[in-house]
């Protein structure tokens, strides 16, 4: 089945509206992360594409990664709870909620203006070059799961 096109205004603004119901106490279904700790974590997938502060894998670890771990992160097959996180997405120490959500709901809009053009054939941090469906799926999947982690 698949998934809800996150390069397109109203599944954004869905998304966006989840974001909005959170607050500073929303407290997980599942797992350890603060709320402000999920939204940093979220961002960690924007920040490989805008930002580059993340140390790209090397040719090694990046055919490892292609051959074991993108297939779970750029198909329609939910994550399950509790999963294995790589480094660079575990967030340590306090966050500001507001500040991770500002910024969050700013890489998410960025994604959708700049659309599937900017994405198309686009190469990933980790996995090499993706398609339009693969950069969707990545980038939903994980916010409907964090979402759904925190009953929004």
């Amino acid at each position: 089945m698949a998934l809800p096109d996150i390069f397109t205004k109203s599944v954004t603004d869905e998304v966006i509206e989840r974001i909005d119901k959170l607050t500073g106490k929303s407290q997980p279904l599942w797992g350890k992360m603060s709320g402000a700790q999920m939204l940093a974590h979220c961002c960690v997938s924007y920040e490989y594409v805008y930002d580059n502060n993340h140390k790209p894998p090397g040719k090694f670890m990046k055919f490892i990664l292609k051959m074991f771990v993108k297939d779970k992160v750029t198909t329609e097959i939910p994550y399950t709870r509790n999963g294995a996180t790589a480094p660079d997405f575990v967030i340590k120490g306090d966050r500001d909620f507001e500040k991770e959500k500002a910024r969050l709901k700013e890489y998410i809009e960025k994604t959708q203006e700049l659309g599937v053009d900017f994405f198309a054939g686009r190469e990933s941090h980790s996995f090499g070059k993706l398609t339009i469906k693969e950069w969707n799926n990545m980038f939903y999947k994980h916010l409907d799961h964090h979402l759904t982690q925190f009953g929004v």
